[in-house]
């Protein structure tokens, strides 16, 4: 057995054709390029895996789950996937190009609006599935607001939701402003929590103690009536958003009533 640089290659097989493939990362280990097959490294480890856009995509997806929209530059993902920033150009046009990709990405993300169930079950169970997504990637939501909607997974989404809501009997102007305001509010409920810091291990509980107990006495009674019972009682945070999703949804249901 040969070793090329920490490549093994059977003897018989062509050298030049594995340091070609090596230099252009056309091949992993264990495929075959022009009659040589690369075998894996002496030392155990496994090749780099070969560059390409889903996987920078991916890589700057998880690169502002863990530190942050703001983290996210050519230089630092090039560092996350041991390459080359110039590198990146070669799967992504630049910045934007790669904002707008995180974007499409965590909408492909959310389950489309079905067809067995109705309308109303259809958009809440759209609205659960976005709300997870968001909370799951907290950079989602502010990035997709601020981005261009024109992708192919935007509006292959966009169009699925306005079907379900004109199939229902809604006239397209009222469709559009019923996907506005569902929307909307679970933007804004998703970017309202994620922007709130708690300290890691404390809880709601002990937020609305230190309220309460900062509130000076004979002061702001109705907030301190509202800390006093998130001190006891924990906020929760699921049952809030149906909340206020199903106040929604019933006044469409009645808007469609009267169509």
């Amino acid at each position: 057995m040969l070793y090329t640089n920490g490549v093994s290659i059977d003897p018989e097989q062509s050298v030049l054709t594995v340091l070609v493939c090596q230099a252009h990362g056309e091949r992993p280990c264990g495929e075959s390029a022009g009659g040589a097959t690369i075998t894996g490294t002496p030392d155990g480890k496994q090749p780099r895996e070969t560059l390409s856009r889903e996987r920078v995509l991916r890589a700057a997806m998880a690169l502002a789950d863990k530190r942050g929209i703001e983290a996210v530059t050519m230089r630092e993902l090039g560092r996350e996937l041991g390459v080359e920033a110039a590198s990146l150009y070669n799967h992504v046009t630049g910045k934007d190009d790669l904002l707008d990709g995180m974007a499409e990405h965590a909408v492909s993300e959310i389950d489309v609006p079905r067809d067995d169930v109705g309308w109303k079950e259809a958009m809440r169970l759209r609205a659960v599935s976005a709300r997870e997504v968001f909370a799951r990637h907290s950079w989602a939501a502010a990035l997709h607001d601020s981005r261009n909607r024109t992708g192919a997974t935007s509006l292959s989404y966009m169009d699925g939701v306005l079907g379900v809501l004109i199939r229902a009997g809604f006239p397209p102007t009222a469709a559009a402003k019923a996907f506005l305001a569902v929307d909307s509010y679970i933007y804004g409920f998703e970017r309202r929590w994620s922007s709130m810091t708690v300290e890691e291990g404390v809880t709601g509980t002990e937020v609305a103690q230190e309220v309460v107990a900062a509130i000076p006495e004979g002061a702001y009674p109705n907030a301190l009536r509202v800390a006093a019972e998130f001190a006891t009682t924990p906020f929760d945070q699921d049952a809030a958003f149906d909340f206020g999703l199903g106040l929604i949804l019933d006044g469409l249901e009645r808007l469609l009533s009267g169509a």
